[in-house]
Parts: structure tokens; C-alpha cells; sequence
């Protein structure tokens, strides 16, 4: 078999257990596992393994398929500029509905959220260093931790309890972010409850 092929393949049998993984969320499945990976796709359990040697490691890659599902922009930011995209987010919580309403609301689906808990604390402190440099050392956490809920975070309940859309989400989430940078540039090294 031809490397070109090879690649395929195992980018497909990839696929196909991050798929298997999200499927199982879907059904209710309390426990999304290896085993029940294996037998979902009929990939042996040693394969699945062999791609994700461990729960947390399938668990992220599934919540990048997600992200992926979703769109090319739905990412963690890079840079605070990315903090103000949130209309991509939120559409594209939209195209993927019912899959984002499992992610959020379901035991399983908050597993998958923290299983990149660090990647995502790592990328909003970047994206949010300059914004919050000059806060007392406490605060800088408390207001990276605030831009990240509004850029990932409301979807779930504007949608349910104001029938809002995703682009009415993120019009009005980068407008609540667009003021709390404006307030970070001017407060200088003054509390946030000041």
C-alpha cells in the first residue's frame, strides 16, 4: 500500500472513533470509553488505543472534532483580536446544535470540555496578557477567566432562554467583551471591584 494511502487510511479510522465518540455522547452513553469506542466503530479496542492511549487524550481529541464540526474559526484565540470573533463561534455552535448542546450540558460532554482545560486556560491567558497586564496579580485570572465565559460560553443559555441565534450572540458577546477590554485599558493597576 502506497504512503499516500496509509495516511488516508489512518486519518479515517481517526475520524471514525472521534465520530464514534461524539455518537455515544449523543445516545447517552454514561461512560464514553475505549471499549465502547471499539465496539461502536468495530475497530479493535488495541487500535483505538493505539490512537489515544489513554481516556483524556480521546476525550480532547474529541472536543477538537467538535470545534472542527463546527467550523475552521471555532478555535481558542491566538491573540485578543481573535477574542472578538465570537460571531463564527456562536454560528457555528448553530450549524452543530444538537452536538453543542451535549457538550454543554451533559456529564460527559463537560469530561471532553475539561479535558483541554489547560490548552484553553493557556490560550485565553495569552490572548488576554496585554489586556490585563496592569491588574493586581488575582485579578488578571478573574478577568482572562470573564473574556473566555463570554467567548465560548453563553450559547447554550441565550439560545434556550432568549431564542437568540448565533449571530445574535455574537454580536451582543463581542460587543460585552469590546467594553470590558475598553475598561481593562483605562482602569491601569485599580481592582476590578473598584
Amino acid at each position: 500500500m502506497q504512503t499516500g494511502q496509509r495516511e488516508r487510511n489512518k486519518e479515517e479510522a481517526r475520524t471514525r472513533i472521534l465520530d464514534a465518540v461524539i455518537e455515544l455522547l449523543s445516545d447517552g452513553t454514561v461512560e464514553v470509553n475505549h471499549d465502547a469506542v471499539a465496539e461502536r466503530t468495530g475497530i479493535s479496542r488495541r487500535t483505538v488505543y493505539r490512537y489515544f492511549d489513554d481516556r483524556q487524550k480521546l476525550l480532547a481529541a474529541a472536543s477538537t472534532r467538535v470545534r472542527e464540526l463546527a467550523g475552521s474559526r471555532v478555535a481558542f484565540p491566538k491573540q485578543e483580536k481573535d477574542l472578538l470573533d465570537t460571531s463564527a463561534i456562536y454560528e457555528g455552535f448553530d450549524r452543530i446544535a444538537p452536538i453543542a448542546t451535549l457538550v454543554r450540558s451533559t456529564p460527559e460532554g463537560r469530561a471532553m470540555r475539561l479535558s483541554q482545560k489547560d490548552e484553553r486556560q493557556a490560550s485565553y491567558t495569552s490572548a488576554a496578557a496585554d489586556a490585563v497586564k496592569d491588574l493586581p496579580e488575582s485579578d488578571r485570572v478573574l478577568a482572562t477567566a470573564m473574556l473566555q465565559v463570554l467567548h465560548t460560553t453563553p450559547w447554550l443559555e441565550m439560545r434556550d432562554h432568549w431564542d437568540l441565534n448565533g449571530q445574535q450572540i455574537g454580536r451582543v458577546t463581542a460587543w460585552a467583551i469590546r467594553t470590558l477590554l475598553a475598561d481593562l485599558r483605562t482602569r491601569g493597576a485599580r481592582p476590578l471591584d473598584q
